[in-house]
């Protein structure tokens, strides 16, 4: 990957539906150049998908919150990971240090929602032995924007 191609991921990350041909312009490139390269950076996974970023409260899910959670037997890792996984609210499921086996980015419409998810279906996993969750109050800052240079 060379500078070019880190400046066409830093474009493209903020306006992923950029027609090439402005996209060119903006690294210096031909048209059917940008298309090597941006098909070139997907094939080897640098770029993994091309998403659209929605707001979530225009789809009613004003509560983000963050749950720990302590699996009570390595054993039940993948269990856990398994029914975690397949629970839309689950935005994003990441093995931690500490205390604390896994830190969870949840997303649900109200404490009502929360509190369902949390007890009947996340406690309900088996190996879940504890969880602590963190209601979000604001987030000044929320990216997925990757620090490119």
């Amino acid at each position: 990957m060379d500078a070019i191609d880190r400046k066409i991921l830093a474009i493209v990350q903020r306006e992923s539906h950029l027609p090439h041909a402005e996209l060119g312009k903006r690294v210096g490139l031909s048209v059917s150049a940008v298309n090597d390269r941006v098909r070139k950076l997907h094939r080897l996974g640098i770029v993994r998908a091309w998403t659209a970023d929605i707001d979530p409260a225009a789809l009613g899910l004003n509560l983000l919150a963050f749950i720990e959670i302590l699996i009570d037997r390595p054993e039940h890792a993948a269990t856990f990971l398994k029914g975690a996984s397949a629970i839309p609210e689950v935005l994003e499921i990441h093995h931690v240090t500490g205390d604390w086996n896994y830190l969870l980015k949840v997303r649900v419409t109200t404490t009502a929602a929360l509190e369902d998810l949390i007890t009947n279906r996340l406690k309900k996993i088996r190996g879940v032995a504890r969880s602590n969750t963190t209601i979000v109050l604001t987030s000044p800052k929320e990216t997925a924007a990757l620090p490119i240079d």
